[in-house]
């Protein structure tokens, strides 16, 4: 994992004007500092970096450690939050995030290991993350804006946990409100480990369209996307032959 790379690609998206950027995600990546300083000097100066944009942004790199098991996916998961934001509120929530994806991509179920995935947080942040995880607990009960990392990812969880498709998930995060295209991003990445790519309705698939920012124009549409997807599974090089099924494909 090389991540004066991966900080020097996310700063020269933040840079090419992408259509959304968080403001504490915006100063870090512009604000001079090195790779391993930006972040930490921000949090020093501010004393608030436990938003959810290293969460919002998971969902490719949990994919990709999946296969490194427990440990090795949750550090991953820290290491890269910490490029962005210095609050261990974060790395802790991603790390979370990461371990839901691995547990849902190999057949289990990821929200019956919850109790066990949470003896594996900071201490320090166990609680906090304890009591938005927990069954009995509901979007309405968050003490903080879901633009925060806790209640983003409890409502994440949430959504999943009270339905039984990738569709109702999804319309129950955006139904939440408030921070809406970060909830939906963090449930549709967790719903869509549990439920696979064949689980999307067509119509919301048949559209898609994912414009690169920093890319020269370039847009990736479905099927680049799901091939993106199944080399990101496999750790396939760029260049490699495209696939034509395996786990990206869509379901029969």
């Amino acid at each position: 994992m090389d991540l004066p790379d991966i900080f020097a690609r996310f700063q020269r998206w933040a840079a090419s004007e992408p259509k959304d950027i968080g403001l504490q995600t915006e100063d870090v990546l512009s604000n001079g500092m090195p790779w391993n300083l930006a972040a930490a000097v921000h949090f020093q100066v501010n004393l608030r970096a436990a938003g959810n944009g290293s969460l919002m942004r998971a969902a490719t790199s949990a994919v990709y450690f999946a296969r490194d098991g427990r440990q090795a996916t949750m550090d991953a998961a820290r290491r890269i939050a910490a490029l962005t934001h210095g609050d261990g509120a974060a790395w802790e929530g991603t790390a979370v995030f990461h371990e839901l994806v691995r547990l849902a991509l190999q057949g289990d179920d990821p929200l019956a290991a919850l109790p066990e995935i949470l003896t594996h947080v900071d201490p320090g942040h166990r609680d906090r993350y304890a009591t938005v995880l927990a069954p009995t607990w509901h979007p309405a009960d968050a003490t903080e804006f879901n633009g925060a990392v806790w209640p983003c990812l409890g409502s994440a969880v949430w959504a999943v946990r009270t339905t039984t498709s990738f569709e109702a998930a999804m319309r129950a995060a955006v139904d939440l409100g408030g921070d809406t295209d970060t909830v939906a991003a963090v449930t549709g990445g967790l719903a869509g480990a549990m439920y696979g790519v064949g689980a999307i309705p067509g119509r919301w698939t048949e559209s898609l369209h994912v414009p690169l920012p920093g890319h020269g124009g370039r847009v990736l549409q479905l099927a680049e996307l799901l091939d993106l997807a199944e080399r990101l599974a496999l750790r396939e090089p760029p260049g490699a032959p495209p696939h034509s099924g395996g786990p990206g494909a869509p379901a029969g």
